[in-house]
């Protein structure tokens, strides 16, 4: 019995290695495999998705998913800082706030997110009108947009969802999308509305601004060749 002991306090020692990740669930070597290991535990992508596009503080992302609980955010943002995906940083004064951001690992996962939404959309299980939050959304915008169909169009566009203000920058063949700042060139136009809904109707949906709940300020011209920009990718075959 006395040796029990020694050995179970023994394994608490701090200089114990820590607990192996890779095949802690599936035992084997794949990548793919692997990944599901690092991200692939319930809620971890979502919280991972809302800090895509900059730091957020522990409330922000539970307001964002009111079915997550205070205590699995809490355990999925440790899982995910200790794997290296995400850290923590404090804001400077005047906020002086924890926040958790990705690190340049963790943000390499956009192109991911963007490949597992482009083959799930194809779903027809897919349900469009469940609600998306606004990171979610501008992610999605920067996924469905056809890069071939820019051209040489390039301009200042900003999205508002609700009280979330992003900018959009569209040059050289490409959508960067970004959390709108003080001081910012003023935008050739902006899309409003107080979800996230209307902007997929429209942009996805085709369907016509009037009557959609998306506000349009600018030329309406240059506003429809912004939406023509953006489609979904094709059901499935059932």
């Amino acid at each position: 019995m006395k040796l029990r002991k020694e050995t179970a306090s023994a394994k608490a020692l701090p200089d114990e290695p820590a607990p192996r990740v890779h095949g802690r669930w599936y035992g084997d070597g794949c990548g793919a495999a692997f990944a599901m290991e690092l991200i692939g535990e319930r809620w971890s992508l979502p919280i991972i998705r809302e800090m895509m596009l900059g730091a957020r503080r522990f409330s922000e992302v539970r307001a964002e998913l009111p079915g997550l609980s205070a205590k699995t955010l809490t355990e999925r943002l440790e899982s995910l800082e200790r794997t290296g995906i995400v850290t923590r940083a404090m804001l400077p004064p005047p906020a002086l706030a924890q926040v958790y951001r990705l690190t340049e690992w963790g943000l390499a996962l956009e192109p991911v997110l963007q490949e597992l939404g482009r083959w799930a959309v194809r779903s027809t299980l897919h349900d469009p009108t469940l609600p998306i939050t606004p990171v979610s959304l501008m992610l999605s915008l920067r996924t469905m947009i056809h890069p071939e169909r820019i051209g040489d169009l390039a301009l200042i566009v900003r999205l508002d969802v609700g009280d979330r203000r992003f900018t959009g920058r569209l040059a050289d063949g490409e959508l960067a999308i970004a959390v709108s700042a003080e001081g910012e060139s003023p935008p050739d136009l902006i899309f409003s509305a107080d979800a996230g809904f209307p902007f997929l109707a429209v942009f996805y949906g085709k369907w016509p601004v009037e009557g959609s709940g998306l506000r349009v300020e600018g030329d309406r011209a240059l506003a429809q060749r912004f939406i023509d920009l953006f489609s979904l990718p094709p059901k499935c075959a059932s």
